[in-house]
C-alpha cells in the first residue's frame, strides 16, 4: 500500500459511494479520517439515499433502493464493520438481516387491474416467441448490443411487452420499454436468482427504517467518530488536470452556500474521487395542494462531468444519460397518515401485514403507479399511531384514468385521489382523507437516466487509464457484469476506487455467478413455462 503521511483524500459528492469510499480508506488503509474531505451541494449527506420530514408536516423519501441478500457482495461485507447506532454490539449489516428474517417479503398482491382485482401472476405469461427471443438475447454478446433499446430487441414479439412478467420486472427495477438493452440483459443475469420468485419478491430484503436513516446515519456516524471533514452546502464547478499524458488532478473549483468561488490546490500524493452524475440531480418536491415542479435545467452532478470529460481522454460522455429528460423521469409521492386506517384496509385487500408485500402495482393505470407499504414506523420520527407508504408512477405525462390530468401537474392530494379509485375506495375517500398529514409528490428528471440506451465507452472506468490520483464513482462508471441502480454498484465502485489508487493488494468481492449455477437455472427454465 502507498504511503498515506499527509496525503488528503477529497471525495466530490457525499452519497453513499463517497462515504463507502471513506470508510475504506479507514478501515482497510488505516487512514487518519483528518485527511478526508466530503464536498456535498445539498444541506444534507446521503445522496439518492435521503428520508427526512417531520411528524407535523409529513416524512418524504424520493425512492427506496431495493436491497438483496444473495447479490449485494460488498455492501453487506463493508456494513458487517459498521456499528448499529441502534443496537450495541452488532453490526449495521446484522441489523439488517436480523430485522428482515423477521419480516419477511412475500406479496400477496404483485399485479391489479382495473377493475381493483388482484391478478394471478404464477404464470409469467410467456409464448415460445418470447422464450426464444429472450435466450438469444442470454447468448448475445453484450459488446453487440451498444446504444440497443429493449424495444428494438423485441421489435418482431411484441406479446412480450404484454407478459405478467414485463409488468413486474419492470415496475420493480422501473426498466422502460426504451431502456438500455444491455443494461437490460445484465438484470436479468445479475438477478437470475429473482426470477423465479419475482411475482413475489421474496428476495427483496428490508431496513428496519427507510434507507437513510438505516444505512446512511450509522455510516456518518462512523465516520464522524473518526473525524471525517465534511463540508455541506459546497457544490464542485471544476477540475483541474495536469496538461500532457496521463490524468492528474491539480485543483477542485468549488462554490460555497451558491455564492462564493473557491479553489482547493491539490498536492503531490492527494487523491480525487468525483461523483460523476446524480440520479436524484434536479429532484422537486411539491405537497398535499401543490405538485412538484419539473426543472431539468443544470444538473449539477452531469455539468461537472460534462466540463472534465473534454479535457482528458477515457472520461465517459454524459449526454446520452443527461440528454433526455422526457424519457429518464418518473414521480414517487410519500402518504404521511395520522391512523392506520388506510393502511388496515390496503393490508386486508393485499393479504399482506405492513413490512410482508412488496410493489403492488396498478397494471393498467394510465401512470403505470406502484405503492410499496413498508413496516411501521418507517421513520424515527413518526409519532404513536402515524403511518407512512410509499409510491411512484412511471408515466408522468399522460392523463389519470380519474384526475383527468398528467401525474407530474398534480397535487399530492390528486395523486391520493388518483390512488384511492384505484384500489378501489371511492365510497371511502371523505373519511381517509381526514387522517391525511401531507402528501408529497416528488419529480426527478433523471432518476433513470442511468438506464438510457447507450455505448459501453460512454461509462468511464472507475479509475480511468492513465490516471494517477483520480477516479470517478457513480452509477455511471463502468464496472463489468455488474448492474446500476443498485446500493452495491455504489459500493463496489468505491473499493475498486479506494484499493486501486491507495495500491491495495486486497481482494474485493467478486459478483456472485447465480447464472452459472445448474440450480438457478433450472428453476428460471421451469418458471418460464409456467
Amino acid at each position: 500500500m502507498k504511503n498515506s503521511n499527509n496525503k488528503q483524500v477529497y471525495f466530490v459528492g457525499g452519497g453513499l459511494a463517497s462515504l463507502s469510499g471513506a470508510a475504506y480508506l479507514i478501515r482497510d488503509c488505516n487512514f487518519d479520517g483528518k485527511n478526508i474531505h466530503i464536498l456535498e451541494g445539498m444541506p444534507i449527506l446521503g445522496g439518492s439515499n435521503d428520508g427526512n420530514g417531520t411528524a407535523k408536516n409529513g416524512f418524504v423519501c424520493r425512492g427506496g433502493r431495493m436491497l438483496n441478500e444473495e447479490t449485494y457482495e460488498n455492501f453487506w461485507e463493508l456494513f458487517s464493520s459498521i456499528p448499529s447506532i441502534e443496537q450495541d454490539g452488532i453490526s449495521v449489516t446484522d441489523e439488517i438481516l436480523t430485522f428482515d428474517h423477521a419480516h419477511p417479503t412475500h406479496s400477496n398482491a404483485r399485479l391489479i387491474n382495473k377493475e381493483g382485482e388482484v391478478l394471478d401472476v404464477m404464470s409469467m405469461g410467456f409464448n415460445t416467441e418470447d422464450r426464444m427471443s429472450l435466450l438469444k438475447l442470454m447468448r448475445t454478446p453484450e459488446e453487440k448490443l451498444d446504444n440497443l433499446k429493449i424495444s428494438d430487441w423485441f421489435v418482431g414479439t411484441p406479446h412480450f411487452f404484454e407478459t405478467n412478467f414485463w409488468y413486474m420486472w419492470q415496475t420493480t427495477f422501473a426498466f422502460q420499454k426504451w431502456s438500455s438493452l444491455f443494461e437490460f440483459r445484465r438484470y436479468m443475469n445479475r438477478m437470475m436468482f429473482e426470477f423465479s420468485r419475482i411475482q413475489t419478491l421474496e428476495g427483496v430484503t428490508r431496513t428496519p427504517y427507510n434507507q437513510y436513516d438505516s444505512v446512511i446515519l450509522p455510516l456518518k456516524a462512523y465516520l464522524t467518530n473518526h473525524s471525517v471533514d465534511f463540508s455541506l452546502k459546497c457544490t464542485a464547478t471544476d477540475l483541474d488536470f495536469d496538461e500532457g499524458e496521463g490524468i492528474t488532478a491539480t485543483a477542485i473549483h468549488y462554490t460555497e452556500d451558491g455564492v462564493t468561488d473557491h479553489l482547493i490546490q491539490l498536492h503531490n500524493g492527494d487523491i480525487c474521487i468525483v461523483t460523476n452524475g446524480c440520479m436524484t440531480d434536479c429532484a422537486t418536491l411539491g405537497d398535499f395542494k401543490n405538485p412538484a415542479p419539473f426543472m431539468d435545467q443544470n444538473p449539477i452532478s452531469a455539468n461537472l462531468w460534462a466540463k472534465i470529460a473534454v479535457k482528458k481522454e477515457g472520461l465517459g460522455n454524459p449526454k446520452p444519460f443527461f440528454g433526455n429528460s422526457q424519457e429518464t423521469n418518473w414521480e414517487s409521492f410519500t402518504v404521511t397518515m395520522n391512523s392506520n386506517k388506510l393502511l388496515k384496509i390496503i393490508e386486508k385487500y393485499s393479504r399482506n401485514v405492513p413490512g410482508s408485500g412488496a410493489l403492488m402495482t396498478f397494471k393498467e393505470s394510465n401512470w403505470l403507479m406502484s405503492i410499496v407499504v413498508a413496516a411501521q414506523p418507517h421513520f424515527k420520527g413518526q409519532i404513536e399511531d402515524q403511518t407512512v407508504f410509499w409510491g411512484y408512477g412511471l408515466y408522468t405525462t399522460t392523463n389519470g384514468d380519474y384526475i383527468k390530468k398528467p401525474m407530474r401537474d398534480c397535487t399530492g392530494e390528486e395523486i391520493l385521489l388518483e390512488l384511492l379509485h384505484h384500489l378501489p375506495l371511492e365510497d371511502e375517500v371523505n373519511e381517509i382523507m381526514k387522517d391525511v398529514v401531507n402528501v408529497i409528490p416528488c419529480m426527478m428528471p433523471y432518476i433513470v437516466s442511468q438506464f438510457q440506451p447507450h455505448a459501453m465507452a460512454d461509462r468511464p472506468k472507475v479509475v480511468p487509464e492513465g490516471s494517477t490520483n483520480f477516479a470517478m464513482i457513480s452509477q455511471y462508471v463502468e464496472i463489468p457484469e455488474d448492474m446500476v441502480f443498485t446500493e452495491e454498484y455504489s459500493v463496489r465502485a468505491a473499493r475498486i476506487a479506494i484499493y486501486t489508487l491507495m495500491g491495495l493488494d486486497k481482494k474485493i468481492c467478486p459478483i456472485t455467478p447465480h447464472r452459472y449455477d445448474v440450480r438457478t437455472l433450472l428453476k428460471a427454465v421451469n418458471t418460464s413455462y409456467r
